[in-house]
Parts: C-alpha cells; structure tokens; sequence
C-alpha cells in the first residue's frame, strides 16, 4: 500500500479552500534587511510553553530567511488590510527589503510587526520539521500583542472574507 496515495492536486486545493483560515504576514530580519511573506497555513500550538508554527514552501525564498534568521514575528492581519496580504503574497521578491510604505515597527527579535494588525507575536524558531514540499517552523512565543478591535481577514474559497465583531 502506498504511504502517499496520488490525489489530484486542483481537487485536494478545492477541498482545502473550503476551510476558512485567518491571514497572516510572517516577517523576518537579516542583515538588517526586512522580509515579509503572507500566509495562511499558521496557528497555535501550545500554551505551556507558548508555541505556534507557520508551514512555508521550501522552495521559497522565505524559508531560507526563516532558517537563517532564527525568528520571526506573525502580524494577523484585519479586513481593511487585504492590501498588505496581497503585497506580500508576491512569489519573487516578497517585497522590497526597505519595507517602503509599510507602517511596522520593529519587536525584541528585530523582526517587524505590521501597524494596524489586530494582533501579533514575536517568535524564536524553536523546531523546524520537514513536511512533503514545505518546512514547519514551531517559534516560541517572546512577546504577543492585541492592537486592534478589527475585523480578522479570512481566506475562504481563494477569496478575501471578513468575520465581523459581535456587538
């Protein structure tokens, strides 16, 4: 029996377009320069210790920053910043290193966190666990921060979706 039966790669893509998953933008620093990448495959995964993880193609730039850096910071994005997602989801570059345009400040790691984000956490990459063609990076939490009373930008069906607060 086959470990990895074949399934159709535009059927396992519908199937998985159907979860609604929250937006993200993992960011990084090296050398002084700034690096961003938009991502949906995130969440957490512990609370004692704080842990979370991000899974990023291992073919994209991305990782190799990741793995150099040793950290990164993960700026959950709101509805009215569906901008920044689409900034950042550009395959090569990920974006200009000087972060033009982009309000952020930087946290303890040196890795930046985007402004108006609804809330953010500061990681050390603890792990980093192959899997198929991307790598997990499991970051121990140093900081988080809830910064605003937005609505979260969701990725539903590839389109751009809100969750809307409750009154």
């Amino acid at each position: 029996m086959d470990a990895h039966p074949k399934v159709d790669e535009t059927a396992f893509r519908q199937a998985m377009g159907r979860f609604a998953t929250g937006v993200t933008v993992i960011t990084t620093s090296v050398d002084g320069k700034l690096y961003g990448l938009t991502v949906n495959a995130f969440c957490s995964v512990s609370l004692e210790p704080p842990l979370v993880l991000v899974c990023i193609d291992r073919l994209s730039r991305s990782c190799q920053l990741l793995a150099e850096s040793g950290m990164f910071a993960v700026s959950i994005l709101a509805w009215k910043q569906q901008f920044l997602a689409d900034r950042f989801a550009a395959r090569a570059p990920l974006v200009d290193t000087a972060f033009t345009g982009v309000p952020y400040r930087l946290a303890t790691t040196g890795a930046p966190v985007l402004a108006e984000a609804i809330a953010w956490a500061d990681c050390r990459v603890s792990q980093t666990v192959p899997a198929g063609d991307h790598d997990v990076y499991i970051g121990s939490v140093l900081a988080v921060g809830v910064e605003e009373e937005g609505e979260a930008l969701l990725l539903h069906r590839g389109r751009f979706e809100r969750l809307r607060e409750r009154a």
